[in-house]
């Protein structure tokens, strides 16, 4: 494993172990369920809209590192962006996870969406990290529940 991928690793198992934004959002005007039933992935992402921006994000649930850590980092990279600007953001990972292994990927630009690079060498683990961005554009959408199957 190169330096690289284990820094990516450590970042995963971070926000595992320690995620960010985790928790009920009392004063959320979204939200939606999320459930991947191939891997028992349930996630619930709750967020606060105002004026267009995500003013506030945050998810329940429970799932494995890939799911929990996913959710986790997209709640850090949404607050306070506009909703066009996540779904540019839901374009953006989307194609991290699902793109060919020998597209160019601009990890820079990515930012800490990158450490979702290698998910792409693991079909069956797709659907565990683009859970919560499935879910979140649901919510966003006005949609209460979204399945993986």
């Amino acid at each position: 494993m190169n330096d690289i991928q284990s820094l990516y690793q450590q970042v995963i198992l971070d926000h595992n172990k320690n995620p960010r934004n985790f928790g009920p959002l009392l004063s959320a005007n979204h939200s939606a369920d999320g459930l991947n039933p191939l891997c028992g992935d349930d996630i619930t992402v709750h967020l606060l809209i105002e004026n267009d921006i995500i003013k506030e994000i945050s998810f329940e649930g429970s799932g494995c590192a890939i799911a929990k850590s996913s959710a986790s980092i997209m709640t850090t990279v949404l607050k306070g962006k506009t909703i066009e600007q996540a779904e540019q953001l839901f374009a953006d990972f989307h194609f991290v996870v699902t793109a060919p292994m020998d597209a160019e990927l601009n990890e820079d630009s990515l930012g800490k969406m990158a450490v979702f690079s290698g998910v792409r060498e693991f079909p069956a683990r797709v659907k565990c990290a683009s859970l919560a961005w499935h879910t979140m554009q649901s919510a966003l959408h006005g949609k209460n529940i979204t399945s993986t199957e």
